[in-house]
């Protein structure tokens, strides 16, 4: 590339100072010769700042006056970033010193692509996917998302099936790749998420305008995931069914998310019950929970999207399941990508 676009990694901390002292030496360490490294700190109350300070001087700090979640966290802090290209990195993220080469090269061979990630892979079992991104985000009709390589609770090992660089619906928050420009014109993140499922939202709008998301395998990262939330927090419950009502309601076409909609209360009232034949109280309460603060917040959104008028919520959308994912998992016992004869994803070249 003759002018090296400017990057800037930007972590997102809260309490997370026990990641910042693992993981943040590999970020250090890569080779993309136009970077900023920034840690945008959400009120944290683990000495996380000061350690930067004393260890790292080198990395800027944006520091929130409180913790306004993954969503509003990151809209605050980009807010004050100058750069072509902005990478979403969780702090529990180990990267290899070229990590960022392939994706930006890829990114810049067309301007619509607007956000991509690289192959997501489990920091404590390296030969599999790990669960947030593996290898490209696909979401079903009803508003599942899964990945090649992980659907549900199924997570395959990594053993180069997946590694065709291509289009696919939504790019993982964990390495998100970002365009700075299509990040302003989409509005950044729905702060109504707080947090999970947000950079599903921002793709599927990003898509709904024109654009592109790409899944990277040139690259690889290693995720540990659970760092904030783990899968067993009651609150993660509520999020992710609350969020998912949110998904349906911010992109589809207002007729098609009513009957969508209608049709998942009732999913999820089943997954209210399972719950509590399991003995767990608190996620089937989070559940009802979700149901409440979804209808609370129906005719609300803070997001502001520029040139609204190029959203096309009609046409069919790369990456999108036109069948039930569920269905095909726990009734057809269809447990990888592979078996749910998905054309395979469209390559750019």
């Amino acid at each position: 590339m003759t002018n090296t676009p400017k990057v800037a990694v930007v972590i997102l901390n809260w309490n997370g100072i026990k990641y910042l002292r693992d993981f943040l030496p590999y970020v250090l360490a890569s080779t993309w010769p136009n970077l900023d490294i920034i840690v945008g700190d959400n009120a944290s109350t683990d000495e996380s700042v000061a350690f930067l300070q004393g260890k790292y001087p080198q990395i800027r700090i944006i520091e929130n006056n409180e913790n306004y979640g993954f969503t509003g966290g990151y809209n605050r802090v980009l807010a004050q970033v100058e750069a072509d290209y902005y990478i979403l990195l969780n702090s529990d993220v180990e990267v290899q010193p070229g990590w960022i080469e392939p994706v930006i090269a890829l990114m810049e061979s067309d301007d619509k692509i607007a956000a991509a990630a690289p192959k997501i892979l489990a920091y404590n079992q390296k030969t599999h996917f790990e669960h947030a991104g593996a290898a490209g985000g696909f979401i079903d009709k009803f508003g599942y998302p899964f990945c090649r390589g992980r659907i549900f609770y199924e997570i395959e090992e990594d053993k180069g099936q997946y590694d065709k660089t291509g289009e696919v619906f939504w790019a993982t928050g964990a390495a998100m790749f970002v365009k700075k420009k299509y990040w302003d014109e989409a509005g950044g993140f729905d702060e109504s998420f707080f947090a999970h499922m947000e950079e599903i939202d921002l793709c599927w709008r990003l898509k709904n305008m024109g654009y592109k998301v790409m899944y990277c395998a040139e690259s690889i990262v290693y995720h540990v995931g659970g760092g904030t939330l783990n899968s067993e927090n009651p609150f993660k419950t509520y999020l992710n069914f609350r969020n998912n009502l949110l998904l349906l309601k911010n992109n589809l076409p207002a007729w098609r998310a009513f009957w969508i909609i209608n049709l998942r209360f009732w999913m999820d009232l089943l997954a209210l019950v399972r719950f509590l034949m399991e003995g767990k109280r608190k996620d089937a309460w989070a559940v009802s929970r979700a149901h409440q603060n979804f209808v609370r917040r129906l005719f609300k959104s803070k997001v502001k999207i520029k040139n609204s008028k190029k959203i096309e919520l009609n046409k069919p959308l790369t990456g999108m399941y036109y069948r039930s994912i569920v269905w095909d998992f726990f009734f057809k016992k269809k447990h990888k990508f592979t078996e749910l004869g998905i054309k395979e994803v469209k390559s750019q070249n």
